[in-house]
């Protein structure tokens, strides 16, 4: 039910006191519910940036030994 109302909240245009009304849960559990959905969507994004950078970082690695490699004599 949380990610639904996340959802919901989030599309709909409608406020999120009329979100919780309607569904039946307390505004303070609505939002701390879209907080944490945010929170994993951050961390779930970082994760990404993170694997990015250690690919680019190998990848200049290996260029750069292969330009040791062509300028030793």
């Amino acid at each position: 039910m949380e990610e639904a109302a996340v959802r919901l909240a989030l599309t709909n245009g409608r406020t999120q006191p009329d979100v919780a009304g309607d569904l039946g849960v307390g505004l303070s559990t609505l939002g701390r519910w879209i907080s944490r959905s945010r929170d994993r969507q951050a961390v779930a994004s970082g994760g990404q940036a993170e694997a990015d950078m250690a690919a680019g970082l190998k990848r200049l690695r290996r260029e750069n030994e292969i330009l040791r490699q062509e300028a030793a004599p």
